[in-house]
Formats: C-alpha cells, sequence, structure tokens
C-alpha cells in the first residue's frame, strides 16, 4: 500500500513537470501592460446590430514593429455586451501571446450569421457581424505595416451593388456569393446550378 501511494506521488510529480514544460514551450509568456498605451477607435456601421459599434485598438511598438494589445467593443446595444466581453477577452489574450496575430482574419471570417443574411460591403460578402470585425482587424493591421496593402481590383460581378430588402424573393448565397438563395418554409436552397447550397433550420 506505501509503495503504490509512493509510485502514484512520483507519477503525479513527473506529469506536473511535464504539463509545466509543455506549457513553457507551447505558450508565449504574455506582454506585460504598460501603464499608457496608443489606440485607434474605430466606427463599425453593422446590419448585424442595431446601433453602431465602436472598435478600440490598443497597441504597443516592440523595437520598430507594432504589436496590437488588447481590443475593446462598445455600443449602445446592450444585448450583445456579454458576447463582446468574451470576444474581446480572447483576442485581447492572443495578442499578448503571439507577435503575429494575423490568423484571426481568417477564423473570424469563417463564422456565419445564424439566420443566414450576410450581404456584400466594398464588393465583399460579410457572412456575420464577426467577418465585419475581421475588416476593421484587417484595416489596422495594413496601417501598421502587418499586412501588405493589396491592390483592389473592381469586382462587377460581386459586387451587385442591390439595395437588400426583406420583400425580395432571393437572399444572397453565402456559398457561391450570387443572389440566388430562395428560402421556403426554414430551409435556404440556392438555385445556382454551380452551386448548390442548401440549409434547413
Amino acid at each position: 500500500m506505501i509503495v503504490l501511494s509512493k509510485i502514484k506521488k512520483v507519477k503525479e510529480i513527473s506529469d506536473k513537470k511535464e504539463l509545466k514544460e509543455l506549457n513553457e514551450t507551447s505558450l508565449a509568456k504574455p506582454l506585460e501592460r504598460p501603464y499608457v498605451i496608443d489606440a485607434r477607435v474605430y466606427k463599425l456601421k453593422s446590419r448585424f446590430v442595431k446601433h453602431s459599434v465602436f472598435v478600440t485598438i490598443g497597441y504597443i511598438k516592440d523595437g520598430n514593429k507594432v504589436r496590437p494589445f488588447e481590443i475593446f467593443l462598445n455600443s449602445k446595444d446592450l444585448t450583445k455586451a456579454a458576447e463582446f466581453v468574451i470576444l474581446t477577452r480572447l483576442l485581447s489574450a492572443i495578442f499578448r501571446r503571439t507577435e503575429d496575430p494575423t490568423f484571426i482574419l481568417e477564423e473570424l471570417r469563417s463564422v456565419y450569421d445564424p439566420n443566414g443574411t450576410g450581404y456584400f460591403k466594398n464588393g465583399k460578402y460579410i457572412a456575420s457581424f464577426y467577418g465585419e470585425l475581421a475588416e476593421i482587424l484587417e484595416e489596422f493591421f495594413t496601417e501598421m505595416g502587418m499586412l501588405e496593402k493589396e491592390k483592389k481590383e473592381e469586382n462587377k460581378i460581386l459586387d451587385f451593388n442591390i439595395k437588400e430588402d426583406i420583400n425580395d424573393k432571393f437572399q444572397i448565397c453565402p456559398k457561391c456569393g450570387m443572389k440566388t438563395l430562395k428560402v421556403e418554409e426554414g430551409c435556404y436552397t440556392c438555385i445556382n446550378p454551380e452551386c448548390g447550397y442548401t440549409k434547413c433550420n
């Protein structure tokens, strides 16, 4: 019994040591927050929320580089307050632990609004509020020299300049980007033969 107890204790110490070593190698130590940091504030008007959302991105200079340090979302719409707190805490934690947080753009853009009501904005299909936030973050990353500025080509096929109307027969399909999404009895079906997107609630 004593031998088993000692073996168990040794194993626990070994497991703790391995976990500590794993944490030290896989996670970077978070940056310490300076007393004062610079920030940029963006005003986001979104179709996914009732009121404008003010996006504040705090950043620090690390040698010749600029690193985002924290992000805050503020709006009159208090129904989203808890969601905004969780989102900003997670994004801020990523900013403080990695030198290149640009990977989050793809992650945010891959989130689709559960109502399936995306739309085009400046020639890009926005699938959800998170996609709009990704656009602001991309703008910030570009301004700070973290991303290269892309040459924007006019895409007349995708940018329909359609005035969205809830009475319209078709919506924009999140897969092919065409206004060919038919809604019937809670099911979304794209009538574009090259697409075939379908989703039912």
